[in-house]
């Protein structure tokens, strides 16, 4: 029996998944604590999401919508891990700077190199590539309904954390690094600037 796209994939997110878990006790140490509240929707948005993916694995399906050729599913495969790759490049770059939660660490300052200055948002954008990745190669209602959620949770939570970082580290300096790198999607600021023009 030949290993199969959904398998691959599904074993990408296990092994990015055990790891990121394995690692949380790899984190910097907050200094303070933001409001908990602030991040409760994402929270729940995200544990939906999380649950319509897993459902589009279940034998019982909401609808196929359609269905991905196997070397489809092998490219969609490669983009799942390259966004989960680039999700462990980020948490690598920050080092001890990492927190899990949206709160300052001991050591709170701007990076804005390495993934950080691609997006500002790295961890978040490589977790949305791989779930649209998934999504697409499953094919199901309940996979295509995950990742628009996982969209909007990632969106909304990023959008939260960026409130607590203007406050921690300053509108100005913060607002510079803003003005220069988009939050989620890598290079849209140059290709609304060339459609500008």
């Amino acid at each position: 029996m030949s290993l199969s796209p959904e398998a691959a994939i599904a074993g990408a997110w296990l092994i990015w998944l055990v790891t990121w878990i394995l690692a949380a006790g790899w984190s910097a140490r907050v200094a303070s604590h933001h409001d908990l509240g602030a991040e409760s929707p994402s929270r729940v948005l995200t544990l939906a999401a999380i649950v319509m993916m897993l459902m589009s694995y279940w034998p019982v399906t909401w609808g196929v919508l359609w269905t991905t050729p196997v070397n489809v599913g092998w490219a969609l495969f490669i983009l799942v891990v390259l966004g989960l790759a680039f999700t462990w490049g980020a948490r690598l770059h920050l080092g001890p700077l990492w927190s899990s939660t949206a709160a300052p660490t001991e050591e709170h300052r701007i990076v804005d190199t390495g993934p950080y200055g691609i997006v500002r948002h790295p961890v978040y954008a490589g977790v949305l590539l791989a779930a649209i990745a998934t999504a697409a190669e499953r094919g199901r209602i309940e996979a295509v309904a995950g990742a628009l959620v996982l969209i909007a949770s990632l969106s909304l939570r990023a959008k939260v954390e960026e409130r607590f970082l203007r406050r921690d580290l300053g509108d100005e300096a913060y607002g510079s690094y803003r003005a220069r790198v988009p939050m989620l999607i890598p290079f849209a600021k140059f290709a609304r600037a060339a459609s500008a023009e």
